[in-house]
């Protein structure tokens, strides 16, 4: 009931009802691309990406080396090895790839065919667990050589240039919102499985990144810098006083794996001092059925990569890539892979979704951080005893992350709906029913696997199986090609449909001579423009 009298409070401005501006590039990052913080501040910045991207690949590693018949040597000897390549190709792809601040990691897409190597019957009936590893690792290597030569292909042939095209903020949408939402199964149950450690983590990092930074002012945005490693360090310490003080000592075995801080036999198996070379593990061997397969997961690879670089792009403040950028760094991305199949790391490499999380967390997107990231990752890769130091903090400390970094990249996707009608039914559709789809189907692939042994697809090819089951089991994979499909052929009242799709937001960015922004963050160091005619 509106009230009556003239001492009322005072009346909102007219621009207090106008919708927020749209922005092309995120403000209020605090170094963006091409602009790198102080020295020392780089340096801590970029070892707290190390951090980061290390959890990734020791979970990785830690689940497909036992299976292998490997044990804590072997393990820690791949972990060094997936540590080296990692900074080789996070160099290459932010000096000559999409030149982005994006580290180039182990992949959970690569686990699936992976896991088929690892299970196939020519190495199950091998007796020795250490011969058996090396074998295995030798068909994975080979695996991985052949489906690097896809992303190769279909990046430095320009194929991708034209696939990105296609995309619109409407299908971005989808594609970059399950980039980081469809790895939820790698965030909280993760936490859960040493709930006293984990929880604390994930409440350490939220205040420390969050609450403290708003609450004492300008004075306390170190603590925004460095959240990750302080909340680190203090549950790290937590747990290992828990550990000592026997808290774990007559718990389940599963407890003691997740909770303790002296049972990954990292530190005691790594070398002091090692330098991974290629085929350490001896001559690839190759299978086409197992080449196809691991394709198919570098088919998903490099969608999931897609929807990363958008989200990295945006947390840098750059401008949208020009679709001859995305293509270059999938051609890198695809080298990257052939490293990974060269050196043998046991798993392929992708764009790191939780790399692009901190980005977000630290309000840093400078380029400069992500290549001392990587030189941290080759130092510590070859001198094993104090890299295992740090391999060795318990896993839910990284699942508790997971929970942050993760959420920002959907949020980052979320945050193109800027550019779309959301009063058009037809954006309604295309984008409930692509994240429907990009959540439900992976999770019906995941259940059938779990009841039946197999994967829906289930035919005498086996590499057929594992392929489908590979792409369909990609929520991020799923979401995007049905998005991307029902935009490009929902062609109803064309009059108002660029603009519903925000097509014409993103259309100036397809070339570099259309915005001069574009030619500043992605143009090639040292003269290289003149030898890359496509860019």
């Amino acid at each position: 009931m509106a009230g009556g009298g003239g001492g009322g409070g005072a009346q909102p401005k007219q621009d207090d009802f106008q919708p927020h501006p749209v922005k092309d590039q995120l403000p209020g990052v605090h170094y963006c691309l091409t602009s790198p913080p102080p020295w020392p501040e780089a340096f801590v910045l970029g070892f707290q990406h190390y951090l980061v991207m290390l959890g990734t690949i020791v979970i990785i590693q830690t689940a497909l080396v036992p299976q292998m018949g490997g044990g804590n040597e072997e393990k820690a000897r791949v972990i060094q090895t997936a540590l080296f390549v990692a900074g080789i190709n996070t160099l290459l792809q932010t000096y000559f790839g999409t030149r982005l601040p994006v580290v180039i990691g182990g992949s959970y897409t690569f686990v699936i065919p992976t896991i088929s190597i690892i299970l196939a019957n020519r190495y199950s009936n091998v007796p020795d667990p250490h011969q058996r590893f090396l074998q295995t690792m030798r068909g994975i290597q080979g695996a991985l050589i052949a489906a690097s030569a896809f992303q190769i292909l279909v990046g430095f042939s320009g194929f991708w240039r034209i696939v990105v095209r296609l995309l619109s903020p409407l299908s971005a949408v989808p594609l970059v919102t399950l980039a980081g939402l469809g790895l939820y199964l790698l965030g909280f149950p993760g936490v859960a499985k040493c709930v006293e450690i984990g929880l604390i983590q994930l409440i350490v990092l939220v205040l420390f990144s969050q609450y403290i930074p708003h609450l004492f002012g300008g004075r306390c945005k170190i603590f925004l810098r460095i959240a990750v490693l302080s909340s680190v360090a203090i549950v790290w310490l937590y747990a290992h006083f828990l550990t000592i003080g026997g808290a774990y000592k007559h718990r389940p075995v599963t407890t003691q794996i997740h909770c303790r801080t002296d049972v990954s036999g990292l530190i005691a198996a790594a070398p002091w001092i090692r330098i991974p070379y290629p085929f350490q593990w001896g001559r690839p061997t190759f299978s086409g059925g197992e080449a196809f397969a691991m394709m198919a997961a570098s088919f998903a690879a490099l969608i999931e990569s897609t929807g990363t670089f958008i989200a990295a792009s945006r947390y840098a403040s750059a401008t949208p890539l020009p679709p001859s950028v995305f293509s270059r760094g999938v051609g890198w991305q695809g080298v990257a892979i052939l490293f990974d199949g060269l050196f043998g790391t046991g798993n392929g490499s992708t764009a790191s979704v939780e790399n692009t999380g901190f980005l977000a967390l630290t309000r840093v997107g400078s380029r400069r951080v992500i290549q001392i990231s990587a030189l941290f990752m080759i130092f510590f890769s070859i001198l094993g005893k104090f890299g295992a130091l740090f391999a060795s903090i318990p896993a839910p400390i990284v699942a508790a992350l997971y929970c942050v970094f993760f959420a920002y990249v959907a949020s980052a996707g979320l945050g193109f709906l800027q550019f779309c009608n959301l009063n058009s039914f037809r954006t309604k559709f295309i984008l409930g029913f692509s994240l429907f789809l990009g959540l439900s189907v992976p999770q019906y692939f995941n259940e059938f696997v779990l009841v039946s042994g197999h994967g829906p697809v289930n035919t005498k090819a086996r590499w057929f199986n594992d392929s489908m089951n590979v792409i369909f089991s990609s929520p991020a994979t799923v979401a995007a090609i049905v998005a991307v499909f029902l935009d490009c052929t929902m062609r109803f009242g064309e009059s108002s449909l660029r603009r519903d799709r925000g097509w014409h937001w993103w259309e100036k960015f397809h070339s570099f001579k259309t915005d001069s922004r574009s030619e500043e963050f992605y143009s090639l160091p040292f003269n290289l423009n003149k030898h890359f005619p496509s860019v």
